[in-house]
This record gives C-alpha cells, structure tokens and sequence, in this order.
C-alpha cells in the first residue's frame, strides 16, 4: 500500500476517493465529482473543480474543507479505536456467570 497522500490542490481525484473515502460525499454535494456519470478519476481535484466552474479561491476553501473533515475522520477513528476492548477477554470477562445444577 502507498503511504497516505496529503489533501492538495494537485491530489488526483483516484488518490483521494482511496485514501479519504468521504470525500466522494462531500465532492458529490459540491457537484466536482459524479461516480456515477463517469467523470474521469485520473483528474486533479483543481482540474476537476475548474471543468465544474470553480475559481482559485473556491478551489482554496474545497481544500481546506476536505483537509479539516480528513482531521475529523482521524479524530473519530483514534476514539473508536480507544474505546474498543484490548482483547476478547475482556468481553469475557463481564459476561455474566449461570448456575447450573
């Protein structure tokens, strides 16, 4: 697996639906990317923003947009990943004891 690519201007769209998956989401509402309709993924995400209108500054605050919602993704993964039990024993553990007789 390649290491993680930062969120850029010059990031192709491929490299940015693999690594940042939510993105397709928050790309789609923006009207820069359509999956369905095929628009091309070899694309930079500024190429793309600019064949859908987009202006420097505009293209500016997608970017930091994603890299913000990246920070975010990051953040719920480490708490999910806190919160999860460190083995299976500990699931064991609390289960509830039966008396059987």
């Amino acid at each position: 697996m390649k290491s993680k690519t930062q969120i850029t201007k010059d990031i192709s769209i491929e490299d940015l639906v693999e690594y940042y998956p939510f993105a397709v989401h928050y790309l789609s509402q923006k009207g820069i990317l359509c999956v369905v309709c095929g628009d091309p993924i070899w694309l930079t995400l500024e190429e793309a923003a600019i064949e859908k209108g987009f202006n420097e500054n505009a293209i500016k605050e997608v970017v930091n947009e994603l890299k913000m919602l990246a920070i975010d993704a990051g953040n719920q993964r480490k708490n999910f990943e806190d919160k999860k039990p460190k083995c299976h024993e500990t699931l064991i553990k609390k289960r509830p004891t039966t008396n059987h007789e």
